[in-house]
């Protein structure tokens, strides 16, 4: 059973279609991938699953029942992209107060706390002030206080902004064990590299509209163009083929577009039959962030299209 399902969401601000039928659902455990450009109905989706918003059209269930914002809230850890945090209250302090708001005894927090801060390196921060932080000190502040009481649905806005390569990695880290403690990851980012090192399941949005849905291995195999990279040790007699056509060659690396009705061993064979021995072979596949940005400038190629003809 999901733990989160969305069906057929709509808000509307004016004129302005923010969320335009959008269902999806989020599997227990697993960490799923909020994508869009700027502008695309992300956080107006976020605010409506933490129960900031109340969609205009549509149901959201929420651990197996319709979703009760004031009941069910005790039970998400939302990090924004902005920083959610009280510049003048010292950094314990100010951890301690979230935790009890989330439902934390003084001394669970306190003990929670604790574990956290020497877990990310923290402990000497206690009586500092957010305003003395970096971005990226208050980065892991804002995280910790995310997921300090546990949450059953954890959502991540661009949770590794100002954060330097480890402590990416500590956060990183983290984010996987959550997720296999149990907990249910929602992360938003436009850095789509992070998406394929980390999401099971993606959907991509973009004006108010869901254009991709799946999982990240099946969506890059829905989009794969046949194209492999071959390495030969030497050039070879001849590349001259009906199986496959060439569309870029550095020194002895080749770029192969298999041609139709051919397959991968055809490749192999047409070298092996000339004697030439073959280094390295493998299968290209785009990268998340070629099938965003080609599916991101179609659908707002066909959104243009639709406002035109609505409007002639």
């Amino acid at each position: 059973m999901a733990l989160l399902t969305l069906e057929h969401l709509k808000k509307y601000y004016a004129t302005q279609k923010a969320v335009d039928d959008i269902s999806f659902s989020i599997e227990p455990g697993s960490i799923f991938g909020l994508l869009g450009p700027n502008g695309a109905g992300k956080t107006t989706l976020l605010r409506m699953i933490t129960g900031i918003f109340y969609p205009d059209e549509g149901n959201i269930t929420f651990d197996g029942r319709k979703f009760d914002p004031l009941n069910d809230i005790r039970h998400i850890g939302y990090m924004p992209e902005e920083r959610g945090l009280y510049k003048k209250m010292k950094i314990g302090e100010q951890a301690l107060y979230l935790a009890q708001l989330k439902g934390l005894s003084r001394s669970e927090a306190m003990e929670k706390i604790k574990a956290w801060f020497i877990k990310l390196e923290m402990e000497s921060w206690w009586n500092k002030k957010v305003e003395d932080l970096s971005k990226g000190m208050s980065q892991k502040l804002q995280f910790v206080t995310t997921v300090l009481h546990e949450p059953k649905l954890i959502i991540l806005d661009e949770p590794f902004s100002g954060l330097d390569p480890v402590n990416a990695n500590l956060i990183k880290d983290e984010i996987f064990a959550l997720a296999q403690k149990g907990s249910t990851i929602i992360f938003s980012t436009h850095r789509m590299e992070q998406v394929e090192e980390i999401c099971d399941h993606i959907v991509l949005v973009n004006k108010g509209r869901k254009i991709l849905d799946g999982t990240v291995q099946q969506i890059k195999q829905d989009f794969k163009e046949n194209l492999f990279s071959i390495q030969l040790q030497q050039q070879p007699a001849s590349t001259d083929s009906n199986a496959f056509t060439i569309t870029r060659q550095k020194n002895n690396t080749l770029t192969i577009q298999i041609n139709e009705g051919y397959q991968s061993n055809d490749i192999l064979r047409h070298f092996l039959q000339q004697n030439v021995t073959i280094e390295a072979f493998h299968e290209i596949l785009p990268t998340l962030n070629e099938i965003f940005i080609r599916e991101v400038e179609g659908s707002s190629a066909a959104v243009t299209r639709a406002f035109q003809s609505e409007n002639v």
